[in-house]
């Protein structure tokens, strides 16, 4: 395996866990946990996925660089780079907006009707999970 293949492996099975550890694992347990109400556990989850993000800020930029310098095969690799760091951006800057807007409400004691965004988020976590295991993948069998 190349060094760019390795780096790009490397990067995207972490990133792949971090989002399967967060969003699938986490995010959904907390509220769970006894005595975490909804502005505790929203406020929990802000400080998370902000860490998150700034981390997924950091290995969609490695990737990138990454797939841009290196040699690969085919398409399919920088494909799966770039529909998983798009998805992350529609994320940052569309959704995210949203879902801070509604905890803002939520915890300033408002509220209101339920937002849709975070099923849109889920929705953009699961396409970012898939495209992860396309580019994980991909390199793998390029290795070979």
């Amino acid at each position: 395996m190349s060094t760019a293949g390795a780096v790009v492996t490397a990067l995207t099975f972490l990133w792949l866990g971090m989002v399967f550890a967060i969003s699938f694992i986490e995010a959904p347990l907390k509220f769970r946990a006894p005595g975490v109400t909804l502005p505790i556990g929203l406020g929990i989850g802000r400080l998370v996925f902000r860490a998150l993000n700034a981390a997924e800020i950091l290995w969609a930029v490695g990737i990138l660089i990454t797939v841009v310098l290196g040699s690969w095969a085919g398409l399919a690799e920088p494909i799966a780079a770039g529909v998983a760091i798009a998805v992350l951006v529609v994320q940052l800057v569309a959704v995210r907006p949203a879902l801070t807007k509604r905890s803002d409400a939520v915890l300033a004691g408002h509220e209101g009707p339920r937002s849709h965004a975070h099923f849109v988020y889920v929705g953009f976590e699961v396409v970012k999970v898939v495209a992860l295991v396309w580019l994980g993948a991909a390199v793998l069998v390029g290795a070979t």
